[in-house]
């Protein structure tokens, strides 16, 4: 196994267990690993959002178990997301304008790491008819880039205080899920040309996944490391806009 295959197991392992314990399924972790080790695009989107389909489904699990979840916040938001990150996933774009994109979305991503966003007050139900068009614009931009959406939903929700903290970290990891298959579906074909190094790549996000979602829904804070993360994050993407 050559040096670069170790090193992106253990950097995979390593975002899944930072990106979980806040509900996320590490999409954009992952990309970043990728994108400054050079892999190719055409198999660091579907990479992704196969990583995040573990990785979310073990956060949600656990943040669920714990009583963190809101179905009546989680249902419109999915119902906008899932036919746009189809959509978004069915998109190829130019190489050029795909790194451009995804350079953007880490740095966006990286802004969310760094900053620790709790919700203070007393919760307000979000309107429908807004949770639709949100859910619209992070399906089509998970979709199209191969994230999750999560990384952008949990801020919206507690700068928004429709839910709080924990609760906004459960339903982020759901919203990962559905608009990670629904984006895998939209791409498939990509899917069926994976090498076969990404199962490796998908034993060592699982169990970043299980120790990560385990201390996140009851106790553990990772605000410096995601800091850390953040600042990974903000390399690789000016790598992508700039070279």
């Amino acid at each position: 196994m050559e040096f670069a295959e170790i090193l992106i197991i253990l950097a995979v392992f390593v975002v899944a267990v930072l990106y979980s314990s806040v509900g996320h399924g590490g999409a954009s972790g992952y990309l970043a690993v990728m994108a400054l080790l050079a892999v190719t695009p055409d198999v660091t989107r579907p990479t992704a959002l196969i990583l995040n389909l573990f990785v979310a489904s073990i956060a949600f699990i656990q943040f669920y178990r714990a009583g963190h979840f809101d179905w009546k916040i989680f249902l419109p938001f999915a119902a906008g997301s899932i036919p746009f990150a189809f959509l978004g996933g069915m998109i190829q774009l130019p190489t050029t304008v795909y790194k451009i994109i995804l350079g953007v979305t880490l740095m966006l991503a990286a802004i969310r790491l760094a900053i620790n966003l709790r919700s203070e007050s007393a919760p307000a139900a979000p309107q429908i008819w807004l949770c639709l068009l949100i859910g619209a614009c992070l399906g089509f931009v998970s979709g199209l880039v191969g994230v999750g959406g999560g990384i952008f939903l949990t801020p919206i929700l507690l700068l928004m205080n429709w839910t709080e903290t924990k609760k906004a970290a459960g339903i982020s990891a759901l919203f990962i899920l559905v608009n990670s298959i629904s984006g895998l579906l939209g791409n498939y074909a990509q899917v069926l040309k994976l090498p076969a190094a990404v199962y490796v790549w998908i034993i060592a996000a699982i169990i970043g996944g299980i120790i990560g979602a385990s201390l996140g829904s009851y106790r553990f804070n990772s605000l410096v490391l995601r800091r850390v993360l953040a600042f990974g994050l903000l390399i690789a993407g000016a790598k992508l806009i700039f070279t």
